[in-house]
């Protein structure tokens, strides 16, 4: 079908953004480790049927090193990075966590460059500084809305390492994806994110807490969607889109999940919108797409 491709990775761009809201919703209530263990978990479970559904199996004819990549990759680019993506959504607030979620990109470039010898282009250093100037613009005290200044010193720090452990964790997978069943690579990759996850979960002062936050029935249905629109439904569509259309076209289609969330954080959130987050949003995504694609 012509488009199919586009209208998946599109439709990924869409379904993520409907996650980070009912994640922010749910996030009022449940603790950021307890609410990416519960969204790993309800993922795993779902995508083992659909990975021999596909004609795959969970346990694949590769070598050792390929699992513990793949789960080294999952324990740091799911286990560590998404409980610190919701703890800056839970400081910042979806709006500006979409403007802060474009530094993925010169992230990946930053250690592409390091680890796969690629080079920066001028266009690439020049779409970084937009979005670093894009996060400096949103945050300002008069652009900021209701967030309180330490809560942004926090929301963005946790949101640059967010998308750099992510960077991270896909970089250095990213030989082995090209060779490799993706179902079976995304069941192993969360399998790796569960296993930090409880980890952490072991060794945490309030585990008693987080792991009581996880079964709130305040905000069941928020969690309980979030995590099966966000972890399960945006996973399958995004393999769809990658797989039926070229990587570059889907990867732009997938950049505008920052404009949608943006838009939502408004409508749904009540969120404020002025000029500086206006203006932030616009030089975030634009320079996310000339860092990608120049």
């Amino acid at each position: 079908m012509p488009g199919f491709g586009e209208m998946m990775a599109l439709a990924t761009a869409i379904i993520w953004a409907v996650a980070v809201i009912l994640f922010k919703k749910s996030g009022e209530v449940v603790h950021p480790v307890g609410l990416n263990l519960f969204k790993d978990l309800l993922a795993v479970i779902l995508l083992l049927p659909t990975l021999y559904l596909f004609g795959e199996t969970l346990f694949y004819d590769a070598p050792a090193a390929d699992y513990a990549l793949l789960l080294f990759s999952g324990a740091l680019g799911i286990g560590i990075s998404d409980t610190l993506l919701f703890m800056c959504l839970n400081r910042l607030g979806a709006g500006l966590t979409a403007i802060v979620d474009c530094f993925y990109a010169p992230s990946i470039i930053a250690l592409s460059i390091v680890w796969l010898g690629e080079s920066l282009t001028f266009w690439q250093i020049i779409g970084t500084l937009m979005i670093i100037s894009a996060i400096i613009t949103a945050i300002e005290k008069d652009g900021a809305g209701t967030v309180k200044r330490k809560d942004l010193v926090l929301g963005v720090t946790y949101g640059i390492l967010a998308m750099l452990t992510v960077a991270v964790s896909i970089v250095a997978v990213k030989p082995l994806l090209e060779r490799s069943p993706l179902f079976w690579v995304s069941e192993i990759r969360l399998l790796g994110g569960v296993i930090m996850l409880l980890i952490i979960l072991l060794f945490h002062p309030e585990r008693r807490k987080i792991s009581l936050s996880m079964i709130s029935v305040e905000r069941w249905g928020y969690t309980l969607s979030g995590s099966f629109v966000g972890a399960y439904v945006a996973l399958v569509f995004w393999l769809a889109g990658m797989k039926f259309t070229q990587a570059s076209t889907a990867a732009a289609l997938n950049q505008t999940s920052s404009i949608f969330v943006f838009i939502f954080a408004y409508i749904f959130l009540k969120e404020p919108i002025n000029l500086r987050r206006l203006l932030g949003i616009f030089l975030a995504v634009s320079g996310a797409f000339l860092v990608l694609f120049t």
